[in-house]
């Protein structure tokens, strides 16, 4: 009998050493300081944050939360607070499931800084490199005055002015879209002219994005920084679709969240933990429940996860790419992420922002006076519509998350100060 040389051995053993890497981050969880103070934060303060969070709930302000901070690689506090479920009187619990809105994007600026650190996507890539749609697309400008390609910051769609299109300057770039200075679907003229793709069950990246080409641009790339806030990383997504050979969800899946043990992060919640999802009191959660499974895996909002998940995704980037372990970037390549990426243009989703840029996916703190923020200088973050937030802060080693499913601003500052006065060091 022959033996067949066993060509496959080291393909086998590179796979069964990958799972057990999986495996392993999927059984590790981040650390308990043996106190806070050990990691140069104070017990008694941080006790603030129950106490804020308990003053809302009793305000009827919010119904809920859960709220995690980790110093020094050690996690510090992790309470939840209120209910989850108002009618049926059912409390909150820490691994409740939260819709994340667009606390989705940063983690599509990670998959989008893995493939630039591989050198399979450029920032200065043109996108119409990967979807030919987009090499000749147009902006939506006044027509009068008719020598100035003048499009309006804000505009009425119940009665839209006088218009004309003209051709963009240059392409859209990878920069453009990953900082929100593309001008694509940024609730400009161009959107409010433009028909929108159909995203119906049984839409994909692959069979939707191409027709984003058609879309009038809202400003000639990079001379505006104006919120995208459910379309265009979707065209990063597919263009990673495209250079990985992967669905967006799979890569995601198999790059970030196996690798930091995100165990309880997906666009379609499993069955079984349905019950874990915050039901809200004051709004028809139909939209978002009794839907389903999509197939449409935006960059851009959509997945569902948890408080300790998302500390685990914090954690990596405050490590500077790794945990457990594992490493997703490098440490210079989370400093690009978290840098400011958009000169001066940042101003904030309602153009009241000071003393912040903008990176790739996420708000920058460039003075934290000006800003009037509650975290260091080089602290980098984003949230969800829906009340999530959370941020990586490198000068204070500190990671903080806070879980809402009722956007309260009040809530989020008043955590976000604890946390500061909780540092004595």
């Amino acid at each position: 009998m022959s033996i067949k040389p066993l060509r496959n051995l080291p393909v086998v053993f590179v796979s069964l050493f990958a799972a057990l890497a999986v495996s392993v981050a999927s059984a590790q969880e981040i650390p308990w300081a043996s106190s806070a103070e050990d990691v140069g934060m104070s017990s008694e303060r941080l006790e603030r944050i129950n106490q804020a969070m308990q003053r809302h709930i009793d305000a009827g302000n919010i119904q809920g939360a859960v709220t995690v901070v980790a110093r020094r690689g050690k996690l510090v506090h992790f309470q939840s607070h209120g209910l989850m479920d108002v009618p049926n009187n059912r409390p909150m619990t820490d691994d409740n499931v939260f819709i994340m809105m667009s606390s989705t994007k940063p983690v599509l600026g990670v998959a989008a800084m893995m493939m630039i650190e591989e050198g399979l996507i450029r920032p200065t890539d043109p996108v119409s490199k990967w979807i030919p749609e987009f090499e000749n697309i147009e902006v939506a400008v006044l027509a009068d005055p008719y020598d100035e390609n003048i499009s309006p910051m804000r505009i009425d769609r119940e009665n839209l002015p006088e218009y004309r299109l003209v051709p963009a300057h240059r392409q859209i770039t990878v920069h453009d879209i990953l900082t929100h200075t593309s001008g694509l679907a940024s609730s400009g003229l161009g959107s409010a002219i433009s028909t929108q793709a159909d995203r119906s069950p049984g839409a994909t990246l692959a069979n939707t994005v191409p027709k984003y080409g058609s879309y009038a641009l809202d400003f000639q790339p990079g001379t505006r920084w104006q919120y995208s806030g459910g379309t265009a990383l979707d065209v990063v997504a597919r263009i990673i679709e495209i250079e990985s050979g992967l669905p967006f969800d799979q890569f995601v899946k198999e790059r970030i969240f196996e690798p930091l043990g995100m165990n309880n992060t997906w666009w379609n919640v499993p069955e079984e933990y349905a019950d874990r999802r915050v039901v809200i009191s004051d709004r028809d959660m139909a939209p978002f429940f009794d839907v389903p499974d999509t197939t449409y895996f935006s960059g851009s909002y959509g997945f569902n996860s948890t408080a300790a998940d998302y500390l685990r995704f914090e954690q990596m980037l405050v490590n500077g790419g790794e945990l457990f372990g594992n490493r997703l970037l490098s440490p210079r390549t989370v400093r690009m992420m978290g840098s400011n990426q958009a000169g001066d243009l940042y101003e904030g989703i309602r153009r009241n922002v000071r003393g912040q840029g903008f990176g790739y996916t996420v708000a920058v703190v460039e003075d934290p006076i000006v800003s009037n923020t509650r975290r260091s200088s080089g602290a980098f973050g984003w949230g969800g519509a829906f009340g999530t937030r959370s941020y990586t802060d490198p000068a204070e080693e500190l990671t903080a998350v806070i879980m809402l499913q009722q956007p309260y601003g009040p809530a989020q500052s008043d955590f976000e100060n604890a946390v500061q006065q909780a540092i004595i060091d």
